[in-house]
């Protein structure tokens, strides 16, 4: 691997890094609530107030279409914690609803713009090997600040502090790597370490996970030219059966030695 390939890299794991830093934890929370489908359409809806500040002129990188996509997330945030408290045995149905008018509103928004087809797949499966290192320090900032209000206040955010708090995430993250490979660190690192116990060691190797298949796909989608997220989301899915296979078995077998011991 030659020194230009290797500044693509760069910057562009350090995205992937900021992605899982937030959704890994989010991720065990999702699936716990059994709202798995809540980050595909609340980036969903993100996506579509970049495309409608798009469709009104705004700069791709400008501070508007930003606020447009925030102000989006959060409105899809507020409507999802609505219904979960209205109607909570329905709400994945909701939530799988939510996306696919988003989905539709983006295409018909679109529909008029030559260029439609090639934003649609930015959107979807992003671009994260052109990311450049200024486009991640606000990402980072506002990672820092939902990992701090996480941590620090995880027992108050159970109502629509939890929905806000996820769009701020998702918001930040969706420009930067596309919707798909956001859904897939969100789900699949929750999904290998489902099994374990201690929620430090869990969020541990749902990092692992992550990192693992992120660095993987990264190297091989520029050795062989391949379109990045797709295949961080195939080396991602990959490393999560492997863990789940292979290395939780060690991990369960080592615990339960030490228990009997």
């Amino acid at each position: 691997m030659n020194s230009f390939e290797l500044s693509i890299i760069g910057p562009a794991l350090l995205a992937s890094i900021l992605v899982l830093s937030t959704h890994v934890p989010l991720g065990t929370e999702v699936l716990r609530r059994g709202i798995i489908f809540i980050d595909l359409a609340i980036a969903q809806v993100a996506g579509l107030g970049v495309i409608a500040a798009d469709s009104m002129g705004w700069e791709a990188e400008g501070a508007m279409v930003q606020i447009a996509a925030v102000s989006a997330a959060l409105v899809a945030a507020f409507a999802l914690h609505w219904t979960d408290r209205h109607w909570p045995k329905i709400q994945e149905a909701l939530i799988g609803v939510s996306f696919v008018l988003a989905a539709t509103a983006g295409i018909l928004l679109l529909a008029g713009n030559p260029h439609g087809g090639e934003h649609l797949k930015e959107l979807l499966v992003g671009q994260i090997l052109w990311v450049n290192y200024e486009q991640l320090l606000p990402v980072a900032v506002v990672n820092g600040l939902v990992l701090l209000a996480w941590y620090y206040m995880r027992d108050r955010l159970q109502g629509f502090g939890f929905y806000a708090i996820f769009a701020f995430a998702v918001t930040a993250s969706v420009q930067l790597v596309g919707i798909y490979l956001v859904f897939a660190c969100l789900i699949i690192p929750a999904l290998a370490t489902r099994h374990i116990s201690g929620r430090g060691l869990r969020i541990l190797c749902g990092y692992a996970v992550g990192f693992a298949g992120c660095v993987a796909g990264l190297v091989l989608s520029v050795s062989a030219d391949l379109p990045a997220g797709a295949v961080i989301v195939w080396c991602l899915s990959l490393f999560a059966l492997l863990f789940a296979w292979l290395v939780w078995p060690v991990i369960r077998n080592t615990d339960s030695d030490k228990g009997k011991a």
